[in-house]
């Protein structure tokens, strides 16, 4: 912790006592923000969406976890979330801007700064997988209860048989906030898109917001369905054969080289028929 407490980014820490954003109003389509290109802006109104979905999904725990999206253009710069902000009130604006080594590029003046749990996470894998635009990680209590059973995620629904041998796992050594326990991480997630925290709760990652939002969900709704599976009994509970997992797989895939871009599209029509402030 104090290694991280002397890196760049130790200026963007949280202060205590700090007042809170102004509320966020609706937003130009356009870049209103100096040294942020269109490119990017369409990004943090995308990534902005995101955190609201979670929060509309019931996939959030207060102010923590936390979502990034690489910068377009920019392999070694990233946006993510102020520590103190609910999901539900980050908005493109908020969003702030690092480098993968922890240099802080845009700062709002929100009396905020940034988890450090969030820096040593999430730089880890955008440094590894270049193939990752978003890396997400939440830990409700369905995903907590799965991570921590000792058979993990089982293929008993069509939303875990699309995980089923392409997931990571990776044991919990404490909170992931030493430098230190990045290389552990990468290597468990691998070429994965998805990884179980043991005792802690999941992390998704996709090639665009879309990607990474139809991991999360159906990720998510597979840990749901276990947990309320298992109330029944081990015993009572029929997991799928190779067959079928294969069967269910290929349907998921079907029609898509990207998976979610459907789903997301409809999602972020909901979120603009609820409340458009998110694009500010």
């Amino acid at each position: 912790m104090n290694d991280l407490l002397r890196s760049p980014l130790a200026a963007a820490m949280p202060q205590p006592a700090a007042p809170g954003p102004a509320p966020c109003t609706a937003g130009p389509t356009r870049s209103p923000l100096a040294g942020v290109s269109d490119a990017e802006w369409a990004m943090r109104q995308d990534l902005a969406a995101l955190y609201r979905a979670l929060h509309r999904y019931g996939m959030t725990d207060l102010i923590y976890n936390h979502i990034t999206a690489r910068v377009p253009g920019e392999p070694d710069q990233i946006l993510l979330n102020p520590y103190g902000l609910l999901y539900q009130e980050v908005c493109a604006s908020s969003l702030y801007k690092i480098r993968l080594d922890g240099e802080v590029l845009y700062k709002p003046d929100d009396g905020f700064g940034l988890n450090p749990a969030a820096y040593v996470i999430h730089t880890a894998v955008h440094a590894a997988r270049h193939d990752a635009v978003c890396v997400l990680h939440t830990h409700t209590r369905a995903s907590t209860a799965v991570s921590a059973m000792r058979g993990g995620l089982r293929p008993i629904s069509q939303q875990a048989a699309v995980f089923h041998g392409r997931i990571g796992y990776h044991d919990f050594q404490g909170p992931e906030v030493l430098p230190e326990q990045q290389q552990a991480l990468v290597d468990d997630l691998g070429p994965h898109n998805a990884v179980i925290l043991r005792n802690h709760g999941l992390l998704v990652c996709g090639r665009t917001i879309a990607e990474a939002f139809f991991n999360i969900y159906w990720l998510e709704s597979a840990c749901k369905v276990q947990v309320d599976a298992m109330a029944a009994g081990a015993g009572q509970v029929i997991e799928f054969d190779a067959a079928a997992v294969q069967a269910t797989r290929d349907a998921f895939a079907r029609g898509a080289a990207i998976r979610g871009e459907r789903e997301w599209a409809a999602v972020r029509r909901e979120l603009d028929r609820l409340d458009t402030r998110y694009r500010h």
